[in-house]
Order: C-alpha cells, then structure tokens, then sequence
C-alpha cells in the first residue's frame, strides 16, 4: 500500500486517482499507525515552505516521517513543494527543512536578457534523463511534465541528480538519494508521463 501523507497540502485526491490508474493501492493519510505500515510513502505539495513545514509539525509528524525515512528506509517520494522540504532549507522562509537532501531551496534568477521569463514557472517542460535509475524506467527522451513552481532544489550531491530541466538555465527536476526521491513537477498532472513514473515508483522501485 502506498500512503500520501495528508498534513493539509497537495492535490491528494488527483495523486491518488492517477495512482490507481497507475495500478496501485493508495490512500492518503496522517494517522501514525497507517504511515507506520506503509509500503511506500508519497509528501506532496503546493504553496509556500514555511507553511508545508509548520503543518507537518503541527501534526507531530516530522519525527515519524524521520524514522520512517532514515531509520526504516521506507521508498519515499517527494513531489513539488514536498521535495523542496526535504531540502535542509529554502530562500522563501525561515524553517528548518527536513534535511533529507544535501541541498537547499532556491529562487529563480535570470540574467537581464533573460527577463521575458515568468516566474512561477508554469507549464509543460521537457527533462533531460542524466542518470539511469527505476524511477524513470522506460520514460521517453522528450517526456514532459507540468510545473508550477517559484523555486527550485540546488543538490550539493551531483549523484542525486537523476534529471535536469532548462528553464532560462538547468535546473535539478528529479532526484534519488537511496530511498529518498523527489520530482520537481506534479506527475499527477502530466498526463501519460507523470503516470509512468508514478507506475515506476509503485512497481519498478523497490
């Protein structure tokens, strides 16, 4: 059973349906006990860090999460805003994050030339696969996902790096650290490829 944790954040119920289409058995919750059994767990979401981080310990859940994924090694798969907290911090707020990662949380910063770019950025983008791993299993080169995002992860772990994506610059987009992983993008959004890798994540890692 893949558990989404529910502290308030993310789009659960579009992640669990794309899941189930998927093939897999999710449900989305914050009770300890149904984390504790969990196969496979999944942090989603959206919005600012801060807040992510100050729900998660509003909830008491943070030690737990920390067990789960550093003492029992349980797959865990960080989306959007839900990787960015397993970051150590970020340049949108103060808190602590979970430092799961060896990177931080930055800001989008484009040259003078480069200022027609929007930020958020937001839309559909390609990445570019650097590194084989099962997360990404039988992706196709020019796959794409949807992005809606302010800030990016800056890995000082190059190994970690599983893919880049340009946006007036490369940016890290998907990452895999043992058992921790994390996509920059919502695959819940993105069609037949988010739906592929979250395939991958239910079946091809283990």
């Amino acid at each position: 059973m893949i558990v989404i944790v529910d502290y308030g954040v993310g789009n659960l119920g579009s992640i669990i349906n794309m899941l189930k289409k998927a093939g897999a058995k999710a449900i989305a919750s914050s009770d300890p006990d149904i984390l504790g059994q969990a196969e496979k767990l999944i942090l989603p979401g959206v919005g600012a860090f801060d807040a992510g981080m100050n729900k998660l310990n509003e909830r008491g859940l943070v030690p737990l999460l920390n067990h789960l994924a550093l003492e029992k090694k349980i797959p865990f798969l960080g989306l959007c805003l839900g990787l960015q907290l397993m970051t150590k911090r970020s340049e949108e707020g103060q808190a602590q994050g979970l430092g799961w990662l060896d990177a931080e949380t930055v800001r989008f910063r484009f040259d003078a030339g480069q200022t027609q770019l929007k930020v958020p950025h937001m839309g559909w983008n390609t990445i570019e696969i650097l590194r084989p791993h099962p997360l990404l299993s039988d992706l196709e080169p020019d796959s794409r996902f949807y992005f809606v995002h302010s800030f990016y992860i800056h890995s000082r772990d190059p190994e970690a790096v599983l893919a880049e994506t340009d946006y007036g610059g490369r940016f890290h987009s998907i990452f895999a650290k043992d058992n921790i992983m994390g996509a920059q993008f919502h695959p819940e959004k993105s069609h037949k490829y988010g739906l592929r890798l979250l395939k991958n994540f239910a079946e091809a890692v283990k």
